[in-house]
């Protein structure tokens, strides 16, 4: 199974690059985010004409949004509480007999500091609701949590550490906060384990940047998170399976995301 994470940044305008994705990269499930529409207007038909008939969809009117489209069938799980604003900011299902949780985290604004900014405040409270969640599991059950989580956690995730650690998505508060998730879910970091630091590593590039790979300021903010009850599956041939889809930011009118994927033997 190949799981693929992308924040498309409006499905409505990027429903054919998903398709053409879709065609050359053969994912099973695609898990995105940003969607910008309600489920209603989500292009069901595109993805049902490209072999993906099953689909989960949360949707929020011009914000947020998640969905996820799948060429396997869905089960329904009990959704996540994390988002204490209601916002459509998770999707849950079960495929293959893996837990599957798309999340787009909040982004948390511009001034780290949660008494006098109140999206960060949200991006912390997200942060923490889940690891609550994902310490009362069980490990050894297979699940993933994937998606933009708006944090790049690592010093190579970002272009230059010493800079961005005063920049909301990569403060020492949000470092520490993603670290307890990790701890709390005892979750490997997939594609950290397919490409390994001291590698540099990026999913994401701002749209300020005329050539993005001339200048290269990225930050690696989407991740595929797995529990150990995965860790054979996605280890199946002694290594693990991952990539960022950098090509696909390079496309015409791109997201400011690349997708990434990961492949399980399940």
């Amino acid at each position: 199974m190949r799981l693929v994470t992308w924040n498309v940044n409006s499905v409505r305008l990027r429903a054919e690059q998903v398709v053409k994705f879709a065609s050359e990269a053969s994912p099973d499930v695609l898990c995105l985010q940003e969607i910008k529409c309600q489920e209603g207007e989500f292009p069901r038909e595109a993805f049902i004409e490209a072999g993906f008939p099953h689909l989960k969809i949360a949707g929020q009117k011009g914000w947020h949004g998640v969905a996820i489209a799948s060429r396997l069938p869905l089960e329904e799980v009990k959704p996540l509480e994390a988002c204490r604003e209601g916002h459509a900011r998770c999707v849950s299902v079960k495929v293959a007999g893996v837990e599957v949780h798309n999340l787009y985290i909040p982004a948390g604004g511009d001034i780290p500091d949660r008494g006098v900014n109140k999206k960060f405040d949200h991006k912390l409270d997200f942060y923490e609701r889940l690891a609550v969640d994902m310490a009362a599991r069980d490990p050894k059950a297979p699940l993933i949590v994937t998606g933009d989580l708006n944090v790049a956690p690592g010093e190579h995730d970002v272009w230059n550490h010493r800079y961005m650690s005063k920049v909301v998505s990569h403060t020492p508060i949000e470092l520490e906060a993603f670290a307890k998730l990790m701890a709390a879910g005892q979750f490997t970091d997939l594609v950290r384990e397919a490409i390994p630091d001291p590698e540099k590593l990026f999913s994401w590039w701002s749209y300020r940047a005329a050539d993005f790979r001339a200048s290269n300021r990225g930050l690696r903010l989407d991740h595929i998170l797995i529990t150990p009850g995965l860790r054979d599956a996605a280890l199946r041939t002694g290594k693990a399976s991952a990539r960022v889809h950098d090509d696909v930011r390079e496309w015409e009118r791109p997201s400011d995301h690349a997708p990434v994927s990961a492949d399980f033997g399940l």
